[in-house]
């Protein structure tokens, strides 16, 4: 079994994107416990209050981020989605963006109460988007990172993911799991898969590997409706900015005009090179998005 230290990659991220290393950043993990049996984690990078809050995808974890952080170095909260990563899995696998929500709004409460910038990607930016128009007081500013209401309107947007989370559940050893996740994912260096996988998978008595997400959510089929999540996108009133990726097929251009006729003021940039998990294909150009925009 490889060894795992879940704060001891932070060089190799810093050395594959190019990012001077000046020592170990301080992260820790950090739990709200928002009802029995329902604790929300999160890592919180730097040493002041969060400045601003992040939101992976389905089938990823808050360590999704952690070339951003390096990059931006400002004090943030990084969350488990529920059913993610260190959070608790709800017996209901119930992981609808309008539940994320309300379970985000808790946990934000606690943790970074502060923070006024939320950026979410896929089912984070679902949620963030439930979670602006529900709970504004807490979001001052909004990004969305390829995603949009219009992510389940047509199954082939989301067909390669939802084919790959619908894969097996279980496998023989880490390489195996490492295997298949190259396999999906021409674009990314063995290496930095090589860490996501181990953020995202553990093992089990029995020597196999699972992952560590619930696999009973939304973004595990290609049938969801998020079409009511338009009008909370016409609700918003803060600034709002909507990532692409140019290699991904989530966001359409039929989904970008959308937005803007709802938001007309909104900011929209698309990222040369980068897929759907911009996060993880141009991490450090996405930081300097962030820090541009909040």
């Amino acid at each position: 079994m490889p060894d795992y230290d879940e704060f001891g990659m932070f060089q190799d991220n810093a050395a594959e994107a190019g990012l001077a290393w000046t020592g170990p950043p301080v992260v820790r993990r950090r739990a709200a416990r928002i009802a029995p049996g329902r604790r929300v984690s999160a890592l919180q990078w730097g040493e002041g209050d969060p400045e601003l809050v992040l939101l992976h995808g389905g089938a990823q974890n808050a360590h999704t981020w952690d070339t951003v952080a390096l990059a931006l170095r400002r004090p943030l909260l990084a969350v488990d989605l529920p059913g993610h990563g260190h959070s608790d899995w709800w017996p209901e696998h119930d992981y609808t963006p309008a539940r994320l929500a309300e379970a985000v709004a808790a946990a934000l409460t606690e943790l970074a109460a502060a923070a006024k910038t939320v950026v979410g990607m896929s089912l984070g930016g679902l949620t963030a988007l439930r979670l602006a128009a529900g709970n504004p007081s807490q979001v001052s500013r909004l990004m969305l990172v390829d995603v949009t209401p219009g992510a389940g309107d047509a199954p082939g947007k989301t067909a390669a993911i939802t084919a790959f989370v619908n894969g097996p559940a279980d496998f023989a050893s880490f390489e195996e799991i490492l295997e298949r996740t190259v396999a999906h994912n021409p674009g990314r260096s063995p290496s930095s898969l090589r860490r996501g996988v181990l953020h995202n998978a553990r093992p089990r008595p029995d020597g196999r590997w699972e992952w560590r997400y619930d696999r009973l959510r939304p973004t595990a089929e290609a049938r969801f409706d998020f079409s009511g999540l338009w009008n909370d996108l016409s609700a918003l009133r803060m600034p709002l900015l909507l990532v692409r990726g140019s290699r991904s097929p989530v966001v359409d251009d039929a989904d970008v005009a959308e937005l803007r006729r709802r938001q007309p003021d909104a900011q929209v940039v698309t990222v040369e090179g980068a897929g759907h998990s911009v996060q993880g294909d141009r991490p450090v150009e996405l930081a300097g998005i962030i820090d541009q925009f909040g």
